[in-house]
């Protein structure tokens, strides 16, 4: 346990502590946000560095005391007991986290291999998200969608932002960042006239939302178009040119944006996606230069790069990243994720606990 960094954790907490108290804070909203996001982080490492440091004050006090007395020798015994588990847990508070686990997300989800049938899938995942995000009180906004011909999505760009400050520092991306990668389903479509069982995929890519602190944009290196809306099939749904196309001219990156009825609006949610895109490929570049071990969240829609199977004949879901399987997949379609997505929490703490490369974003 490195001592220089509890003492300099503990010193922040303290700063930080200091700050909100401040009522001059709150006046910028962005700010008192982002340091009382900071300040939950740090929570839960000052409640334990106090448990261990009075269960050792305890214990030298019964020790002393046992000397005497018998019933302070047992109960020193005890304490000392206690010792290891408060020492593993505010070890374990003492890795470095995911400096994103706080933040709210955009879930971009595209159908891929399988037409009509993948698009229907993608609409599956965008209501799992969705329930899943009401299970938990979080708020969603669909920022984007191009709609498929029979009620499907061929393109969706979902936020999911938590109410408050979230507590421990655990925000949304803390949980929704496993998600990312290429979703594969095995069931008969609903365009299948004998009955038989297809395989199809959806790609999903989750991106920590990016703050104006967090992604500086020089806006003489976009590239900014209009164009007019389009619905499923192509049809114009729009007679004014209303939509927005961002191109990021440095990274290539291109953002398009047509659900609002104003261009202003449009160019402001693909402002947002961009700015979310620009901070991922950042954290990329830094995850690269810190391990080469670490693998992007996968971009392509193939069926052989898959992360997750959900099998309808069999009732079953599976992430092959951990072997984790269950036999629940219409309740984890109605929204209740939280059994793999612990197992994948586990299987990342169990990781970083041993020194290991972590699977987020895997």
């Amino acid at each position: 346990m490195s001592s220089e960094r509890l003492a300099a954790l503990l010193d922040e907490y303290a700063e930080l502590e200091r700050r909100l108290a401040d009522p001059a804070i709150h006046a910028d909203q962005g700010t008192a946000r982002r340091v009382g996001r900071r300040y939950a982080e740090l929570v839960p490492l000052h409640k334990a560095a106090g448990e261990l440091e009075q269960a050792r004050a305890d214990l030298a006090a019964a020790r002393e005391l046992g000397a005497e007395d018998a019933s302070f020798a047992a109960e020193a015994d005890t304490i000392a007991d206690s010792l290891p588990a408060l020492e593993e847990r505010l070890a374990e508070l003492l890795i470095p986290r995911d400096p994103h686990d706080a933040k709210d997300v955009i879930v971009e989800i595209k159908a891929g291999e399988g037409g009509e049938e993948s698009a229907l899938f993608a609409g599956d995942l965008l209501r799992m998200y969705t329930r899943y995000a009401e299970r938990h009180g979080w708020v969603t906004e669909v920022i984007d969608a191009q709609d498929s011909d029979l009620g499907g999505v061929k393109d969706v760009s979902l936020a999911i932002k938590s109410k408050g400050v979230p507590e421990g520092g655990n925000g949304v991306w803390s949980r929704l960042k496993w998600e990312g990668g290429v979703h594969r389903v095995q069931r008969v479509p609903v365009t299948e006239s004998q009955g038989r069982i297809h395989t199809s995929a959806a790609g999903v890519l989750v991106l920590p939302e990016a703050e104006d602190v967090d992604v500086t944009i020089d806006p003489n290196e976009l590239r900014i178009d209009v164009f007019r809306s389009s619905g499923p099939g192509g049809q114009s749904v729009n007679t004014t040119d209303s939509a927005v196309r961002i191109t990021h001219v440095p990274t290539g990156i291109v953002v398009s944006c047509q659900n609002e009825k104003s261009q202003l609006q449009n160019r402001e949610q693909a402002m947002r996606i961009l700015r979310a895109r620009l901070l991922a490929a950042a954290q990329e570049q830094a995850d690269a230069a810190a391990s080469d071990a670490r693998k992007a969240q996968v971009r392509t829609v193939d069926r052989s790069e898959r992360i997750r199977t959900y099998n309808f004949p069999q009732n079953r879901i599976t992430d092959h990243r951990i072997g984790y399987t269950a036999y629940n997949l219409d309740l984890a379609l109605a929204g209740e994720l939280d059994g793999v997505l612990d197992a994948l929490a586990e299987a990342d703490r169990a990781a970083r606990l041993a020194g290991e490369t972590e699977l987020s974003r895997r």
